[in-house]
């Protein structure tokens, strides 16, 4: 019993990974498809199409995936996605952003709204949170590539609008309109970046606990496992010890 239910186990998991697998290979071949409608199918035209292309190598998406997905941009069948923005508040007042692509706007803003309230949170008006973040363009480098001084100020001197920076990585941003410039400049200079991207980054963090923590993070992961949410971003801050708990 004890070797068949540990089977069961393991092929539970493996059903659950594979699952998540789908899900994110999803998402990336309709922000792809998506970003190089909007724009032009030449990534290095195109900062989100780069961007979303180079999310998809570093998550294993097959290049022949990625090539189907800019020539499906070009298919006049192509189901047309849209670009919506959902804002509302998480347990102990932090604010949260949605971004989604979809093809029903009634079935996506229904099931985000039902997530909110599922887990004690509730949906806001456009604009009740976003008021609280900066949008940026940004790139991600690993801390190799110089040192801080350095990378700082190539970066403010060339259209950045602030630097960042953890353990491992420094983190330039712009203005989303200047950040396929910005990425050439930089490429130029470092190389490749590890990421890149758009993102909304709070001006202020909320700290969170306890049961409300794990409240917070079962919202977010169920918003993240909806298949036409494309990206989520909040603004609470907890410690390493107290996330480690959820992970």
């Amino acid at each position: 019993m004890a070797g068949h239910s540990k089977f069961k186990n393991i092929m539970y998991r493996k059903g659950a990974q594979d699952k998540k697998r789908a899900s994110l290979f999803s998402k990336l071949s309709k922000e792809i498809t998506v970003a190089a409608k909007l724009g032009s199918p030449d990534p290095e035209q195109n900062a989100r199409l780069r961007s979303a292309i180079q999310l998809a190598k570093s998550s294993s998406f097959p290049k022949e995936n990625i090539d189907r997905a800019i020539k499906k941009s070009l298919d006049k069948d192509t189901v047309n996605y849209d670009q919506m923005r959902y804002e509302g508040f998480g347990p102990n007042g932090t604010s949260i952003i949605v971004e989604a692509l979809t093809d029903n706007r009634n079935r996506t803003a229904s099931n985000v709204r039902s997530t909110f309230q599922k887990f004690g949170g509730s949906m806001g008006e456009s604009g009740s949170v976003s008021h609280a973040f900066n949008h940026y363009g940004f790139l991600r480098y690993n801390k190799s590539i110089a040192i801080d001084e350095e990378f700082f100020n190539y970066s403010i001197e060339n259209g950045a609008e602030d630097c960042f920076l953890d353990e491992e990585t420094y983190e330039a941003v712009c203005t989303p309109e200047q950040l396929s410039n910005f990425y050439s400049i930089l490429e130029k200079k470092y190389g490749e970046p590890v990421s890149s991207g758009f993102q909304w980054k709070p001006i202020s963090y909320i700290n969170i606990e306890g049961d409300k923590l794990k409240s917070l993070i079962n919202l977010l992961n169920e918003l993240d496992n909806d298949e036409d949410v494309q990206q989520v971003f909040s603004n609470f801050e907890a410690t390493d010890e107290e996330l480690a708990l959820f992970a």
